[in-house]
């Protein structure tokens, strides 16, 4: 059966990308611990993140490190959070989101229920740091 995140790749339910290459995306949470709040997810179905191989993971991190200088910058945070935890969905996505304290870190805190406005706001900024940076070839319109 495919996850959640396979559904969304393909776009059979909606979500919010703010990054795309052949191998991965990234797309917002809709339960962010902060604005911003982006996963960073492989293409490829894949649970645990020690099964990827190390080529792969490396890719993912990097990535990940794009998505991450982005929404530092977007936000003016002095750190940029990355958890990988996967106990939502068994697809594997790495967290990456604007820090601000270590509270931010806490995933179970996360707001259930952010507007749809902060959410198309968080994409707006993301998506222009992204340009801003070199990566507009991975920035979807």
């Amino acid at each position: 059966m495919a996850s959640v995140f396979s559904a969304i790749i393909a776009g059979q339910l909606p979500g919010r990308f703010v990054y795309e290459d052949d191998e991965f995306v990234g797309f917002l949470t809709i339960a962010p611990v902060t604005q911003g709040h982006t996963l960073v997810v492989p293409r490829q179905e894949i649970d645990q993140w020690q099964d990827l191989d190390p080529a792969t993971f490396t890719r993912l991190m990097s990535v990940a490190q794009t998505i991450g200088q982005a929404v530092r910058a977007a936000w003016d945070a002095p750190r940029a959070g990355l958890l990988i935890a996967g106990l939502e969905v068994p697809h594997l996505h790495v967290h990456v989101f604007p820090a601000f304290e270590l509270g931010d870190f806490n995933i179970s805190g996360a707001d259930q229920d952010p507007s749809k406005e902060s959410l198309d706001e968080a994409q707006t900024k993301i998506k222009q740091a992204l340009r801003d940076l070199g990566y507009a070839a991975n920035v979807p319109e």
